[in-house]
């Protein structure tokens, strides 16, 4: 049986959702994308990483290259993360960021824009934040598709590349909210599909929403771009309908995870042809040793850091 080793930490996140709740109005992007520089050729699975952003900066990303010349170690920055409250007055979901989730995207300029010029997809992480809402229970599909609205908003609002959901620590049941539906989730996604043609929408493969993916003659795996392992230092394959290109079995924590498993797990991937690799809290300091345990399996590259 796996353990659940990741300590995500949220200081802020748990405000109530009648000061949290996020106004959408205006969707005008902050800050231009400009057009990504062609990165050098790197030939292997997508590698992934997630940042707190409660406690480290998203430019950690873009520090890692290959030494060989092969480009960027990090093809997708995932933003952790934005949260799903719940506001008692109105009964709805709401999106909430907590202040430094805040800073990053009204930032963007500076902490989003120098990734994507790198080539580097930046996707915003969705969580559920102990007040009952979730992505599992919403009671009717307008409901969901107001919740998808405020999304693809975000990401059209910010100039981010897509939206990861993470089906954690809702509390569904809370607030008087309802429990998990099979409806709900079909829903949201198919929503939010329409609404962002081309963007990402990966999946953290955990929780109620996870297992409910297909309702009424409609199935969402295939709408997809990602679904990943949540069990750092474990292999686990997602338990989804979505070719290997898609799939990432193994999942580490940088600096937490023994380099020895790192690296394991990377020969793995590539060895039973799985197209992604999931990492974990990377941080300001210099990982290199940690990183290069992966990408020589990945790669065939050790990786350099540039502060």
């Amino acid at each position: 049986m796996f353990t659940l080793v990741r300590s995500r930490v949220r200081t802020a996140a748990l405000a109530l959702s009648a000061v949290a709740a996020l106004a959408f109005g205006a969707t005008t992007t902050t800050g231009a994308v400009a057009a990504p520089a062609p990165a050098p050729a790197k030939q292997g699975p997508t590698s992934v990483a997630y940042v707190e952003v409660n406690n480290n900066s998203m430019l950690n990303v873009g520090k890692y290259a290959l030494a060989n010349g092969g480009g960027n170690v990090f093809d997708v920055a995932v933003v952790f993360a934005a949260n799903i409250n719940y506001d008692t007055g109105t009964k709805t979901a709401q999106l909430y960021f907590n202040e430094n989730v805040q800073r990053v995207l009204d930032d963007a300029a500076t902490q989003i824009r120098p990734l994507q010029q790198k080539g580097i997809k930046v996707v915003l992480s969705v969580l559920g934040n102990h007040q009952g809402a979730g992505f599992a229970n919403f009671p009717s599909q307008q409901a969901a598709s107001a919740f998808a609205k405020q999304l693809s908003d975000t990401v059209t609002k910010y100039g981010l590349d897509g939206i990861d959901f993470d089906d954690e620590y809702a509390e569904y049941g809370n607030n008087g909210t309802g429990q998990p539906n099979d409806s709900s989730f079909v829903h949201l996604v198919t929503a939010l599909r329409a609404n962002m043609p081309g963007k990402i929408i990966s999946l953290y493969n955990i929780g109620p929403a996870a297992s409910r993916l297909s309702y009424g003659g409609v199935d969402v795996t295939s709408t997809f771009d990602y679904a990943w392992n949540p069990y750092y230092g474990s292999w686990q394959v997602p338990g989804m309908a979505l070719p290997k290109s898609k799939l990432s079995p193994a999942a580490v924590e940088i600096g937490g995870t023994p380099q020895s498993t790192v690296a394991d797990l990377a020969r793995r991937t590539v060895s039973e042809g799985y197209g992604v690799y999931l990492t974990y809290n990377l941080d300001g300091a210099d990982r290199s040793t940690d990183v290069s345990a992966f990408t020589r399996e990945l790669y065939g590259s050790d990786a350099t850091y540039t502060p």
